[in-house]
């Protein structure tokens, strides 16, 4: 399994918490990549609630891991 800040973004909009057949369900609807969805079917258990893409990629970039200062722009 591998993601890509690319792949994750397919996720932004998902119905947050969720199970990973609901996220399976809705990378489906909308399109998603095929490498999202064999990610997310991956995943270990299927019952467990996902809070957000931090639980299932905790890499993931958060905004204050860049070095972008707003107030300039």
């Amino acid at each position: 399994m591998y993601w890509t800040l690319e792949l994750a973004s397919y996720l932004e909009d998902a119905p947050w918490p969720a199970t990973r057949d609901e996220l399976i369900d809705f990378a489906i609807r909308s399109g998603s990549p095929l490498e999202v969805i064999e990610n997310l079917q991956m995943l270990d258990d299927e019952t467990e609630m996902f809070e957000g893409i931090e639980d299932i990629w905790p890499d993931y970039p958060r905004k204050d891991d860049f070095f972008f200062n707003e107030d300039e722009y």
